[in-house]
């Protein structure tokens, strides 16, 4: 089924199998709050993180633009700071805040949410592609753009048409993963916002479509003004240095970001339900998700609160809609549910074992598969 041409016909999961577990684990972690008087939203950690992360970013540029650094070097370690930042505020800021997660207040979540245009992507378009198609059909094949890359040289589902030079995937695909929010701040959200508009998709911002298209314009012309135009003016550095400065950041942000959401879905024992003609997948949602999902490094704090929780991906994916500060409690009620139900709970030790077992699951999608 091409959706980039059509409207999306939505996928229907099982009501009945899978019920008891999906409707135990949801009492358990409302009771987990209730029980310690907390709230699912932020908490001081998380703002502190939001504060720390949005000054990973924003700092070297003012530290740059009002001449407190002039140095070529150090002017360059600004522009990779940045790169980093991005990551941080895309994994630990706005995540949340598109999800709703980090505010029980909408008007919050949308502000905080908007950050991420400021760093060069769209929160909208961001949102249809990763909270609707992402989070509702994981891991499905031509309904998760996550498993259906517009680059046909990569191939991350089993479904997906094998082409020769798929045998190298496992070397090139990490120079790719750099390039995401290069894509952003070029071609995507163009093309997602058209394609989606297509599929029917943009009404679900509950804006119309002329207005998303101002200002995504408007966006990006603020991103081009203070990232490109200001420091041509600004610095004295020659235009040539300026452009490898920028790719430099965002190919930072774009291997960092990729690396941490790639191991969570495209890894050997993750599924990929194929629905049926009549587009239902004989299974609980919930179920689904972990059976399409794995964590990993659940013993590392520090990398914990780098990565926005993402390596508890088992738990975003199953309450996207709490604040992942929350998810390493969550994960011990998950994975005993899990267990006492028979449904599987993957998790790789460490990030490099998780990265591992990514390679090795590229190198197998790599393999043209046999004719039955």
């Amino acid at each position: 089924m091409e959706n980039n041409t059509n409207k999306l016909k939505p996928i229907k999961f099982s009501h009945k199998i899978g019920r008891d577990f999906n409707s135990t684990l949801k009492r358990r972690v409302r009771a987990y709050f209730k029980e310690n008087n907390i709230s699912k939203y932020a908490n001081t950690n998380m703002k502190i993180k939001t504060a720390f992360m949005t000054l990973l970013y924003f700092t070297p540029y003012v530290l740059m633009m009002t001449g407190v650094i002039t140095n070529i070097w150090l002017i360059a370690m600004c522009w990779a700071f940045m790169g980093f930042g991005i990551a941080g505020i895309g994994l630990s800021v706005m995540h949340d805040a598109n999800h709703g997660a980090y505010s029980k207040k909408e008007s919050v979540n949308r502000i905080i949410g908007r950050i991420v245009n400021l760093v060069g992507g769209y929160a909208p378009t961001w949102k249809i592609q990763h909270n609707i198609l992402h989070h509702s059909y994981t891991n499905v094949h031509g309904y998760d753009e996550d498993v259906s890359p517009a680059l046909s040289i990569l191939r991350f589902s089993p479904k997906d048409k094998h082409i020769p030079i798929h045998r190298f995937q496992f070397i090139y695909a990490w120079f790719f993963y750099s390039l995401m929010t290069v894509m952003w701040i070029t071609t995507k959200d163009f093309q997602q916002l058209f394609r989606y508009k297509k599929m029917g998709l943009t009404q679900t911002e509950n804006e119309k479509f002329g207005k998303l298209l101002t200002e995504l314009l408007i966006t990006k012309a603020v991103y081009y003004l203070y990232i490109v135009i200001l420091p041509l003016i600004f610095l004295d550095i020659a235009w040539w240095q300026l452009l490898i400065f920028i790719i430099m950041m965002h190919l930072i942000a774009g291997f960092t970001l990729a690396v941490i959401f790639q191991p969570a879905h495209v890894v050997p024992d993750t599924e990929f339900p194929e629905p049926t003609r009549d587009l239902t997948i004989e299974n609980n949602w919930a179920i689904h998700q972990l059976e399409t999902t794995s964590n990993f490094a659940p013993k590392s704090r520090i990398f914990y609160w780098l990565v926005g929780g993402l390596n508890y991906q088992v738990e975003h994916h199953l309450f996207p809609n709490i604040c992942h500060v929350h998810y390493k409690k969550l994960s011990k009620i998950v994975k005993e549910t899990a267990e006492e139900f028979g449904v599987p709970y993957y998790s790789e030790p460490t990030f490099f074992s998780a990265i591992r077992s990514h390679g090795r699951m590229l190198k197998q999608l790599g393999v043209k598969p046999s004719k039955a």
